[in-house]
């Protein structure tokens, strides 16, 4: 039996989106506000980007279908850069530029 049969193609596929970066970009600093409701991610994710170095890149890990809205929303607001965002099985992964000053 092969490893994706035995976790079954959806697990692996879960597995694969969530464990997978964009291509060549490596994180300085990863949000994981899994089981939060709005407004907390957004919340986490300004403390987080203030922290980050300018032109940082941070990863947000969300389950609150609000951040579809909010977070995009609060990247052209402060002027930082949306570089990618996925979506699977409920799961939603953002990857955020902050603004070089």
């Amino acid at each position: 039996m092969t490893p994706r049969r035995a976790l079954g193609d959806n697990a692996c596929q879960f597995l694969e989106f969530f464990m997978s970066e964009p291509a060549e970009m490596a994180v300085d600093g990863v949000l994981d506000a899994t089981g939060l409701n709005c407004p907390e991610p957004v919340m986490m994710l300004h403390q987080h980007v203030r922290d980050l170095a300018a032109g940082g890149l941070l990863k947000v890990i969300a389950t609150d279908p609000s951040t579809r809205r909010d977070i995009p929303k609060f990247c052209v607001f402060l002027g930082h850069e949306l570089v990618e965002q996925r979506e699977s099985a409920g799961t939603y992964l953002y990857w955020i530029r902050k603004k070089v000053d």
